[in-house]
C-alpha cells in the first residue's frame, strides 16, 4: 500500500478517495478511471486475462451435471417456502456489516456495490424489507440458488473462485421459550437433509454446535450430533450453528444470526439462515 500511494502522489490521496468524496462523486472518477483503462485495452489483452483470471473462467463442473443437482435441490422446498431470485450484485457493504466478512473476500464495484458472495445476506436484505412491510408473527421463509463470487485464495479440488449455493432463510419475531428457534432449526435440517438426499448423497451427517447452553433445549429431538470443538463461524453464529457432511464432503452451514435484528433495530427478531453447496453435490 505504501508503495502505491507513492506512486499515486501521497498518502493523503487514499483519505481523499475513501472519506472525502461523496459517494456519487467517487463514483463518477472511477467511472472515467476505468474507461480510460478499457480504451487502451485490445481484444488480445482481453482474451489474455480471460486466460488467466480465475474469477471469469467457466465453472470446473460441466453445465448439465449443475443443473441437475439444481433440480434435485429444488425438489426438496416445500410449497410455503418463496423461490426468489438474488441479483447479482449486493449494496456496498452487504457481507461486511452484516457477517463480519473482511471487504478484501468480496468483489467490490465501482457502483456503491459488491459481487454476491453469499445469498443468504440478501435473503436477509429481503426478509427485513417484508418484516418492516409486516412485523407480525408470521415468518418469513425464503430460498434462492444463486452463484456467488469469492475474493480469498482457497485450496482444494472442491474449492472455486465461484460456485453456487442453495441458500434458505426464516425471519421471524422470539415467540418466547426458543419456541421460533426449535421449530425452524428443525425445518432447516429437514429441508437441508432431503435436498442432499435428492442428489444422491443416501446419508447426510448433521452436526450440531451449541453456542449458548440456552439452545441445548433446541437440540432435542433433532437427528443430528454433536460438534463441540467447532472453532469456523463462532462470532458469526449467536446460539447454535451446523454442519452437513455426505460422501466425505462438507456439503452445507448454518446458523442462527442477528441479521435481521440489527437492520430493523429490533432485538425481538430472529433470522435462521442455511445454504448448501451445490456444485459439491452435482
Amino acid at each position: 500500500m505504501d508503495r502505491v500511494l507513492r506512486q499515486a502522489g501521497g498518502p493523503e490521496i487514499l483519505d481523499v478517495l475513501a472519506e472525502r468524496l461523496p459517494g456519487a462523486d467517487l463514483t463518477t472518477l472511477l467511472l472515467e478511471v476505468m474507461r480510460r483503462r478499457a480504451q487502451v485495452l485490445s481484444p488480445a489483452d482481453v482474451l489474455r486475462r480471460y486466460g488467466h483470471d480465475r474469477f471469469v473462467a467457466p465453472a470446473q463442473i460441466s453445465f448439465r451435471r449443475l443443473r441437475r443437482a439444481e433440480d434435485a435441490v429444488l425438489s426438496a422446498v416445500p410449497a410455503n417456502v418463496e423461490l426468489i431470485t438474488l441479483a447479482p450484485v449486493a449494496p456496498l457493504g452487504t457481507h461486511t456489516t452484516l457477517g463480519p466478512v473482511d471487504q478484501n473476500k468480496v468483489v467490490s464495484t465501482i457502483r456503491n456495490s459488491e459481487v454476491a458472495a453469499d445469498p443468504t445476506n440478501g435473503l436477509a436484505l429481503e426478509a427485513a424489507l417484508r418484516r418492516r412491510a409486516a412485523p407480525g408473527p408470521d415468518p418469513v421463509r425464503l430460498a434462492t440458488l444463486q452463484r456467488v463470487v469469492r475474493a480469498q485464495r482457497m485450496e482444494g479440488a472442491t474449492t472455486f473462485a465461484h460456485f453456487t449455493l442453495f441458500a434458505l432463510v426464516t425471519a421471524g419475531r422470539d415467540t418466547g421459550d426458543l419456541a421460533f428457534e426449535r421449530q425452524h432449526v428443525a425445518e432447516h435440517l429437514a429441508i437441508l437433509t432431503a435436498a442432499v438426499r435428492a442428489c444422491g448423497v443416501a446419508d447426510p451427517q448433521v452436526l450440531v454446535t451449541v453456542l449458548d447452553e440456552r439452545f441445548e433445549r433446541t437440540v432435542e429431538g433433532l437427528d443430528a450430533g454433536r460438534d463441540p470443538d467447532r472453532q469456523s463461524g463462532r462470532g458469526y453464529y449467536s446460539g447454535l450453528c451446523f454442519k452437513i457432511h455426505g460422501n466425505g464432503l462438507e456439503l452445507g452451514d448454518g446458523g442462527f444470526v442477528d441479521w435481521t435484528a440489527r437492520l430493523l433495530g429490533n432485538r425481538k427478531e430472529r433470522l435462521l439462515i442455511s445454504a448448501l453447496g451445490v456444485d459439491r453435490l452435482s
